[in-house]
Parts: structure tokens; C-alpha cells; sequence
């Protein structure tokens, strides 16, 4: 199939040095509200890339769950390939595509996990529907058919009929510590605008212009 002919000219936006906030995180904070008011389909999926001991990319949407100064933070089981990876290798890179606002965000650092009182207090805010499913899936793990996960369901809605639903221990949350943050808005004729920050000394951000 021949794609060439498929292309869009980008002229939703411009972005310019004098419009950025020096904070990176303040940057990706004021472009993630405009993403939710301009109603961009699930503002906080992003594709998580990792790296297997052989040198194997992998690549899956994973929902960011909350962000602050500290990091961004998201959650899974601790069996998964992306866990295992990451135990392996703990660089990472996260990438936010707001297609329709013709924008993307990509981010580079160091992955860890966060503590299981941190896992906890998400978790008791996840639909009870949500905190059976946590208990159910070996992540990534082959199965037989659908019909083990239904049974698996329906032991662990018997399990817990009577009382609240606890943290699985192979469940929790990972914090991703950023080095950088590339802010990437779509222009006419492809000349796009592209800033790169990198952490500097302390809280300071580098904040340079690159080529399309």
C-alpha cells in the first residue's frame, strides 16, 4: 500500500522561546491543561518505551496517573515485561501524542517504584471493578483462552464478598524521574518548533532550540 500521498500541513499553533515557562514541568503542566480543555482523547496516554537485557525495544500505551515536581507517576503489575525491564533497565522514554493539537511530548528518565503506602492510596481510589481486575491478570503472561480470566474473577469476587479489596503485593506504581523534556509543535511546510529542556544544576532547566 502506498502511503506517500497521505500528508497533512500542520497550522494549528507556533511555539517561540518567549512563550515558554523555565520550569519544564510547568511547561508540560500548562500544555497538558490546554490538551484536557481542548478534549484530546485520553490526554493522559502515552507510549512507555523500555528496554530488554538483549537490547529489545518494546513499546505500549500506559496511562499517566498523576505528575508533579518530583516526577510522573503511573502503575501496573510488577510481573509485567515493561516491570521487568525496567528492573533491568531503569532508562526509559514516555511520549504524549495530542495528534489533534498537531503537538507531542516526549520525555527521557529514570524509572523506580514508588512506595506501596503511594500504591495504596491510589489504588483505594480505583473503581472496585478496577482493584478485582489488579488481582486476575499475570500481565503479559500466556493464557489458554478468556474463559481463565473469567474464572479467576469470579474466585476473586468471592474472595473478597465480604470486605474490602487489598493491594495485590505485585501491584504498585513507578515514578518517572525526567532528565528531559521535548516540547514539539507542529508547523507549516514542516518547519516545526522544537525546544528541548535538560535538567541543569538543582531545579534549573537548559532550554534549547532544535531543528525540525
Amino acid at each position: 500500500m502506498d502511503l506517500s500521498d497521505m500528508r497533512l500541513d500542520y497550522s494549528e499553533g507556533e511555539l517561540r522561546r518567549s512563550s515558554l515557562k523555565d520550569n519544564a514541568f510547568e511547561q508540560f503542566s500548562s500544555w497538558f491543561e490546554q490538551a484536557c480543555a481542548s478534549e484530546v482523547h485520553e490526554p493522559n496516554a502515552f507510549s512507555l518505551a523500555t528496554v530488554s537485557e538483549d537490547g529489545q525495544p518494546s513499546l505500549r500505551t500506559v496511562l499517566l496517573k498523576y505528575f508533579d515536581g518530583d516526577g510522573l507517576v503511573f502503575f501496573t503489575n510488577y510481573e509485567s515485561h515493561k516491570a521487568m525491564e525496567i528492573e533491568g533497565n531503569d532508562k526509559v522514554s514516555m511520549l504524549f501524542p495530542w495528534l489533534t493539537m498537531q503537538r507531542q511530548v516526549i520525555v527521557k528518565g529514570r524509572a523506580s517504584k514508588v512506595s506501596a503506602a503511594e500504591s495504596l492510596k491510589y489504588f483505594l481510589k480505583r473503581p472496585k471493578d478496577s482493584q478485582l481486575g489488579a488481582w486476575i491478570s499475570r500481565q503479559s503472561s500466556v493464557i489458554s483462552s478468556r474463559s481463565v480470566l473469567e474464572g479467576k474473577l469470579a474466585e476473586i469476587k468471592a474472595r473478597f464478598s465480604k470486605g474490602d479489596i487489598s493491594l495485590p503485593p505485585f501491584w504498585g506504581g513507578f515514578r518517572i524521574e525526567p532528565q528531559s523534556f521535548e516540547f514539539w509543535q507542529g508547523g507549516e511546510s514542516r518547519i516545526h518548533d522544537r525546544f528541548l529542556y535538560t535538567r541543569g544544576d538543582e531545579s534549573d532547566w537548559n532550554i534549547e532550540r532544535l531543528s525540525p
